[in-house]
């Protein structure tokens, strides 16, 4: 009988019921779409880490003899190493316009790699080259990801730069390698204007006279041993050949950009999906106790003819759990597909051999367990209720209300409509039932600008770095330091309107206790071309500033602006600099240290030396001065700040796009669910009143705008209390993803809160309306015999 009671409130409830399972598919889609695609990212890494052999300490080198690695192997703690060549050159496609720069990477045909293992997805290997001839194609592996992104296949020509002389290259075959699972220039992604190639190690070795020679060196450290022994250890040997950078894997490129995306999206499949679920039991708390306060009679009659207090509370907790078993399979549902489209989505910037969708039973499990917990510890307390209702009082109305003054006419406020007075007067009588509908409607707006989050704060990235950072249009590079008077020759460029120097050194920052490696950037004191950004858009002027880190850096370092850094210059000579820290900036990526770079050559003593130039171009004259460009043999590449910039925008700025969307979709979900049920629960409980009035002789109208009245007011005050709430969600989410790579801004455009605004004013304009048309359906005889 109890079961039959069920599905008719059900039946009775259907809407309310069907809300509460689209917040709960909500909360336990998004938890299975982010921890199934990360789980599924951890795995292929794992996997091809292992397969891969990747190494463990990595090195480079100016130009070192090839008998230097067997004293290397010797160093404490190092297990294996790994020498290799590698030059970075400027690549043409046929028909492509876009500067592209590839990375050479030289790999015996005759003795494959021990570590760092190059794995052929399709194609042949190399094989060794026997024509010595200078202008004999070179046959190369490409990696998949620039293959996919230019649409390479085996037997594709291209044309290469290499010291200074235009060479074929002859694709034979598509490849990975765990080194390489995010290809990008210095950390951005960027597949179609970097891509990796693997070619014939005698033949890169004899167009750069490295004969001999290595200027790459790879690791594998033995079980139990001191990463900073080994380090200090090989630095050590390597020093005499120009070799002191040297670094972990947690350092390396690829892993730093893997393991970032793996941290962000754990933070995120684990801290919305907590909130979505928070909200659900909230409004199942809500439901459930409004189910028991106007089902007192009923409780009471059930009691009488000998149910069992434990009978009807697991009456009531199987209504709840129906209800969460319907989101929980939807969930499942929306989790599984949406994972897929995240797992193809990640296929696109992290490369592996085999990448597939995991979602695993563990998981499924783990989310099955904390969406049911979540749900029956939330409406305990309203079930329990159940079992304190004592018979003989359930069945006797609920005592009348004690009604006093409004607060506006204890204020002498007197031109009160009697609607309104009626609606201030049931808000205040009942505090704390408004407070919770209020903090409902405040969630569901949080939410909606917690999911548009991430699109506000990618635009703000790319107008940070590409308008208002970089103002130039192309930027070069050189492949060793050269005088700054080759500034001159870009200038005379055709279409070049100005030129401004860069330096960067590789350096190692901090104190006698921590230490950093990173890169030392020296841009003009007034630059016009390349600035310092923060996040609120504002510019630090490295003129007279000394210098100047990033804040995370310097918390890292734990320096305070006054301290005095010691830096080590990890390439050339061996020279120890120290410089008191003269500010901090807090910027959106990397962990970064600046100096004038007139500043940086005195310290240096080299004279003045540049390493790469930003260019500002006339309309129209891109092409021609990257074509230029070319003939100048110290420059090492080019890139252009538009295709980056379209590059960026195809992969990443999409990828944030598509899941800001599904969260905001989340979201807009869940503020219909909160607002609608605040209404169709309010209406439950005031029917008996509403009809009474209407008796009374109140128009339908005037009824509805009492009820709707009410629902307004409260929106009206959640609206503003919901933004607050969610720029504070925002901030601490923005912390939580706080990485060395990447800080997202806390910023949330007027749109956003627009959007939050609209999406819980169209969620309760349609539920006024629901609501309007179930007041102009009551039956006035019925419903007020239900309280006889």
């Amino acid at each position: 009988m109890l079961d039959r009671k069920l599905l008719r409130d059900l039946m009775r409830m259907w809407s309310q019921a069907l809300t509460i399972a689209l917040v709960v598919a909500s909360g336990i889609g998004g938890f299975l779409t982010s921890l199934s695609a990360v789980d599924s990212l951890e795995l292929a890494r794992d996997r091809f880490y292992a397969n891969g052999r990747f190494a463990d300490l990595f090195a480079g080198v100016k130009n070192a003899p090839l008998s230097l690695a067997a004293r290397l192997r010797e160093a404490p703690g190092v297990a294996d190493v790994q020498t290799t060549l590698e030059q970075v050159v400027r690549v043409e496609l046929p028909g492509v316009a876009d500067p592209i720069i590839g990375q050479l990477i030289g790999m015996d045909p005759r003795h494959p790699h021990r570590m760092n293992l190059v794995t052929l997805a399709a194609g042949r290997p190399l094989s060794a080259q026997l024509d010595g001839r200078a202008d004999a194609d070179i046959e190369v592996l490409v990696s998949e990801a620039f293959a996919q992104a230019r649409k390479l296949r085996p037997g594709a020509r291209l044309r290469a730069l290499i010291n200074g002389k235009q060479r074929n290259l002859t694709v034979v075959g598509i490849a990975l390698s765990p080194e390489f699972v995010f290809a990008g220039l210095w950390g951005m992604p960027d597949a179609r204007g970097f891509g990796i190639f693997w070619v014939d190690r005698e033949v890169l070795a004899a167009a750069y006279n490295m004969v001999g020679a290595f200027n790459r060196a790879a690791f594998k450290l033995a079980p139990g041993a001191a990463p900073d022994a080994a380090i200090a250890a090989v630095t050590t040997l390597l020093e005499p050949y120009g070799g002191r950078d040297v670094f972990l894997r947690t350092d390396q490129v690829s892993h730093a950009m893997l393991d970032n995306e793996i941290k962000q999206q754990r933070v995120m499949g684990t801290m919305l999906p907590a909130i979505f679920l928070g909200v659900a039991a909230f409004l199942l708390n809500v439901v459930v106790a409004r189910l028991v306060s106007t089902q007192r009679e009923q409780i009471a009659t059930l009691k009488a003819l000998g149910y069992a207090n434990a009978a009807i509370a697991l009456h009531y907790l199987k209504l709840v759990l129906l209800i969460v078993l319907a989101g929980l399979v939807l969930g499942i549902m929306i989790g599984k597909e949406l994972g897929y489209l995240l797992t193809r989505l990640y296929a696109e910037s992290f490369h592996f051999p085999t990448f597939e969708h995991q979602l695993t039973p563990s998981l499924l499990l783990i989310g099955a367990g904390i969406t049911v917990a979540t749900a029956c510890i939330g409406t305990l307390h309203a079930i329990m209720a159940t079992a304190r209702l004592a018979p003989a009082e359930a069945m006797r109305s609920p005592a009348p209300a004690h009604f006093r003054r409004t607060l506006l006419e204890r204020l002498g406020i007197k031109r009160v409509g009697t609607a309104l007075r009626m609606v201030l007067r049931n808000m205040e009588r009942r505090p704390a039932r408004s407070a919770l509908a209020g903090a409902g409607v405040a969630a569901a707006v949080a939410i909606v600008i917690m999911g548009s989050f991430f699109r506000d704060a990618i635009e703000l990235v790319i107008d940070n770095q590409f308008t208002l950072g970089l103002r130039g249009d192309i930027t070069v590079w050189t492949t060793d330091p050269v005088d700054d008077s080759m500034r001159h020759g870009l200038r005379r460029l055709p279409g070049v309107r100005h030129v401004e120097s860069l330096r960067f050194v590789t350096v190692s920052v901090g104190n006698a206790q921590r230490r950093e490696r990173t890169i030392m950037r020296g841009y003009a004191g007034r630059p016009e071309l390349y600035r310092v950004i923060d996040m609120a858009q504002r510019e630090t002027l490295l003129g007279g500033r000394g210098l100047v880190l990033t804040d995370r850096l310097a918390d890292k370092l734990a320096l305070r602006v006054g301290d005095t850094v010691r830096i080590e210059v990890l390439e050339g000579r061996r020279r120890t600099l120290l410089v008191p820290l003269r500010a901090t900036v807090d910027e959106m990526f990397g962990l970064n240290a600046y100096i004038e770079r007139e500043a940086l050559n005195r310290l240096l003593g080299d004279g003045d030396l540049s390493t790469g130039f930003v260019l500002s171009v006339d309309p129209g004259f891109e092409a021609r001065v990257l074509e230029a460009s070319k003939a100048m043999p110290r420059i090492a590449g080019a890139w252009s700040k538009s295709t980056m910039l379209r590059n960026m925008e195809d992969i990443t700025a999409r990828n944030i796009r598509i899941m800001s969307a599904i969260l905001t979709t989340f979201a807009s979900v869940i503020a219909v669910g909160v607002v609608y049920n605040n209404a169709r629960i309010a209406l439950s409980e005031r029917a008996w009143e509403l009809a009474s009035l209407r008796v009374l002789g109140f128009t339908r109208a005037e009824v509805s705008a009492m009820l709707l009245g009410e629902m307004a007011i409260i929106i009206g005050l959640a609206l503003p209390a919901g933004m607050l709430l969610g720029r504070g969600m925002v901030g601490m989410l923005a912390e939580l993803m706080k990485s060395d790579q990447l800080h997202f801004p806390v910023v949330i455009l007027a749109r956003t809160y627009a959007w939050a605004a609209l999406s819980v004013l169209v969620a309760g304009v349609a539920s006024a309306l629901v609501v309007r048309r179930r007041i102009d359906r009551l039956n006035l005889v019925e419903v007020l015999k239900t309280r006889e």
